[in-house]
C-alpha cells in the first residue's frame, strides 16, 4: 500500500519545471522563461507538449494552502475554527486567537489603507484584501500577448488603487465644487458587469460590427495593407497568419458586408512556440513581415506565399519588424540582443547589430538609412545602414524600453519604459554627417520627460494631424489602467483617461487625427474626440476572454473602419461611417479652449 501511495504521489522535477516554465511565461518574465527551458533542456521533456493551463502554478498552489489549513486545524477528530492567523507559503503557520498585526482578514466593500508597491504611498482601496500576498485579480482579464506583457514583479499589477486614484483626481469633488454626502439609504445600487458583446450605447446598430472568426487562439496583431484597401493581416496564438480582402461597406441602410473566407499562412514548423509577435507591410504593400516567437522571420507575398525566412535570430524570439519607407531594408528586434538589418530584394543578412547588452526589443526606422533601436539595458542606439557601429545614443530611461515612435516630421522620437513614463527625443541634431558626432551621448537634460502613470508605459503613439492645436500631440498607454494625452513640445499632460478597468494594450489615432482609441483586458474599446477629449463611443468584447490586445484604422476613399485584435479568437471591424457619434468631430484652433485636466 505505501508502494502504491509513493507512485501516485511521484512528483518529477521535469513536471515541476514545466510549471514554473509556464507561469513565467504567464507571468510576463520572458527572460527568465528563456533561462529556465535553456538550462533544464525543456525542448526534449516528454511534458513539454502537454497543454498548462493559465495560473495552473498557483492554483496548485492554493489546493496545498488549503490541505495544509486543514491538517494544521485538524485537532482531535474535529476543525478548529477560531484561528484568526493567516497562512502563507514562505512562513509557517501559528494558530493564534487574534490576526497578526497588520494582517486584515476578509475585508470586503469596506474602505482599507494600502501601500501601493510602485510610490510607497498609502491609498484608499475598496478592493477585498486577501490575507496572502498580492496576486493578479484574474489570470485571464490581465495578461495579454507575451510581447505585451509587464516586465516588472507581477504583485505590481494589483494597482486597482492606483487607477481609483488617478482617477479621483478627474472628478469635480477634487477641485473648487462642493462635494455632495449621500447618505447610504439613498445610493443607488451598483449596476451589473456588463457580459454580453456588442456597442455601450443603444443608439449604435450592433450590425455595424464585422466579425471575423478564422483563428483557432486569441488574435495579437493586425496591421492593414495600406496600399491596397481592404487587406488585413492578423496574427494569432496559435502562430496562423490570415488575409482578409475585406469588402467596401455597402451604403444601404441595413445592409452589411458579410465575412470572406481567409487566405491562411502556416509556415511554422512549432506551433507550440509560434505566438506572432509582429506584422508590418511594405510600403508598396507586396510584402508582410512577421515575427514570431519561434525566432524565424518570414517574409510573405500579399496573396500568402511564402517570399524569404532565415533563422537567424535562433537564439531568442523576434519582438519587431519594420520595412523602411523605399522597400528596401528590413529591420527586426530579438530577445537574443540584436538587431539584424536585412536586404528584402536580395533575401539575405545585410548586418546584425549587437549594440545591447540584453534583449532588443524594438526599432523604428529614422529615415531610409538610419534607424534606432531600443532595449532591455535603457539604452536607444541611432546607427546608419552603412556603419558596423551606433553612431548615436539616447540614454536616461530607468528601465526596460519597450516601443519607439517617430513623429510625422521626422524630427522627434518618443520612448515608452517600465521606468513610467515616456520620453521626447529632439533627434534633428543628429542626423547630419555622423563623423562631426562620433559617440553622441544625449542625456535626460536634453529631452522632454513626460510623468504621470503609475506603472509600465506599453505604448506610444504620435498624433498624425500635427495642427490640431499649436503643438503635436502625443499619447501614452499604461498598465495602470490609464491612456494620457500630451502637448509635446512642454511636456503637459492634457487629459488622463481613465475608463479602463484594466491594463491597456493598444492604442491608435485615426488617420486624419481626430479620434484616439484605445483597448485594454477588460474588453472595452473606447474612442475619444482628440479635440475636447471628451469620451464618443464605446464597444465590449464580451465577458469569455474579452482582452482587445490590438487597434488598426484604415481611412481611404470613403471607408473609415476599426479592426480589433481580440483574446476572444475573433477579430472585428468596424465600420466608423454607421456610428452616428463618431460623424462629427471637433477640430479645436488654440489650446486655450482646452480643459486641461
Amino acid at each position: 500500500m505505501a508502494v502504491a501511495m509513493e507512485n501516485a504521489l511521484r512528483i518529477t522535477a521535469d513536471e515541476v519545471n514545466c510549471l514554473i516554465y509556464a507561469y513565467l511565461l504567464d507571468s510576463g518574465f520572458m527572460h527568465a522563461a528563456f533561462a529556465l527551458k535553456m538550462e533544464a533542456q525543456l525542448d526534449r521533456s516528454p511534458h513539454s507538449s502537454k497543454h498548462i493551463p493559465r495560473g495552473e502554478l498557483v492554483e496548485l498552489l492554493s489546493k496545498s494552502l488549503l490541505y495544509i489549513e486543514v491538517e494544521s486545524h485538524w485537532k482531535g477528530g474535529a476543525l478548529a475554527n477560531d484561528c484568526k492567523s493567516g497562512f502563507s507559503l514562505l512562513e509557517p503557520h501559528i494558530c493564534a486567537l487574534e490576526p497578526p498585526t497588520g494582517q486584515t482578514i476578509k475585508v470586503t466593500h469596506a474602505p482599507t489603507i494600502i501601500t501601493d508597491p510602485l510610490t510607497k504611498q498609502s491609498k484608499t482601496s475598496d478592493l477585498t484584501v486577501d490575507t496572502g500576498p498580492k496576486r493578479k485579480e484574474s489570470p485571464t482579464r490581465t495578461e495579454g500577448p507575451a510581447e505585451k506583457r509587464v516586465r516588472l514583479d507581477p504583485d505590481d499589477m494589483d494597482l486597482g488603487s492606483s487607477a481609483e486614484s488617478t482617477k479621483a483626481k478627474n472628478t469635480p469633488s477634487e477641485t473648487n465644487r462642493s462635494i455632495n454626502i449621500i447618505s447610504d439609504a439613498t445610493k443607488k445600487p451598483a449596476p451589473k458587469p456588463r457580459t454580453y458583446r456588442g456597442p455601450g450605447d443603444d443608439t449604435t446598430n450592433p450590425k455595424v460590427i464585422l466579425y471575423l472568426p478564422g483563428h483557432r487562439s486569441e488574435v495579437f496583431v493586425l496591421k492593414f495593407n495600406s496600399a491596397k484597401r481592404g487587406l488585413l493581416a492578423t496574427g494569432s496564438k496559435d502562430s496562423v497568419v490570415n488575409l482578409w480582402n475585406l469588402q467596401k461597406p455597402s451604403d444601404t441602410p441595413g445592409v452589411f458586408a458579410s465575412p470572406v473566407a481567409p487566405i491562411a499562412i502556416d509556415y511554422f514548423a512549432k506551433q507550440d512556440a509560434g505566438d506572432l509577435t509582429s506584422l508590418d507591410w511594405s510600403a508598396d504593400g507586396s510584402l508582410l513581415a512577421v515575427g514570431s516567437y519561434d525566432s524565424v522571420l518570414r517574409i510573405c507575398t500579399s496573396t500568402g506565399s511564402l517570399y524569404f525566412s532565415n533563422p537567424q535570430h535562433q537564439k531568442g524570439p523576434i519582438f519587431a519588424t519594420r520595412f523602411s519607407k523605399s522597400g528596401k531594408w528590413l529591420l527586426t528586434a530579438s530577445l537574443d540582443g540584436t538587431a539584424c538589418l536585412w536586404d528584402v530584394k536580395e533575401k539575405r543578412l545585410h548586418r546584425q547589430y549587437r549594440s545591447h547588452e540584453d534583449c532588443c526589443l524594438d526599432v523604428e526606422w529614422l529615415s531610409d538609412n538610419t534607424f534606432a533601436t531600443c532595449g532591455a539595458d535603457k539604452n536607444i542606439f541611432i546607427t546608419r545602414v552603412d556603419s558596423v557601429q551606433p553612431f548615436g545614443r539616447l540614454v536616461g530611461h530607468g528601465s526596460e524600453i519597450n516601443q519607439l515612435k517617430l513623429n510625422p516630421a521626422g524630427t522627434r522620437l518618443a520612448s515608452c519604459s517600465d521606468d513610467k513614463t515616456a520620453r521626447i527625443w529632439n533627434i534633428g541634431g543628429i542626423m547630419g554627417d555622423p563623423d562631426d558626432i562620433p559617440g553622441l551621448t544625449v542625456t535626460h537634460n536634453a529631452v522632454i520627460i513626460l510623468k504621470s502613470h503609475t506603472h509600465s508605459v506599453s505604448t506610444v503613439a504620435w498624433c498624425p494631424d500635427p495642427t490640431i492645436g499649436p503643438h503635436p500631440l502625443l499619447a501614452t498607454s499604461s498598465f495602470d489602467y490609464t491612456a494620457c494625452l500630451w502637448d509635446s513640445v512642454t511636456g503637459e499632460c492634457l487629459k488622463v483617461f481613465t475608463d479602463h478597468k484594466q491594463p491597456v494594450y493598444a492604442l491608435a489615432f485615426s488617420p486624419d487625427g481626430s479620434w484616439l482609441a484605445t483597448g485594454g483586458g477588460d474588453g472595452w474599446l473606447y474612442v475619444y474626440s482628440v479635440a475636447d477629449q471628451g469620451k464618443r463611443w464605446s464597444w465590449y468584447a464580451g465577458a469569455e476572454k474579452p482582452g482587445v490586445f490590438e487597434i488598426d484604422w484604415e481611412m481611404s476613399e470613403g471607408i473609415n473602419r476599426i479592426a480589433l485584435a481580440l483574446e476572444c479568437r475573433d477579430v472585428a471591424v468596424i465600420d466608423v461611417n454607421k456610428i452616428p457619434s463618431l460623424q462629427t468631430p471637433m477640430r479645436r484652433p488654440s489650446m486655450n479652449a482646452i480643459s486641461v485636466t
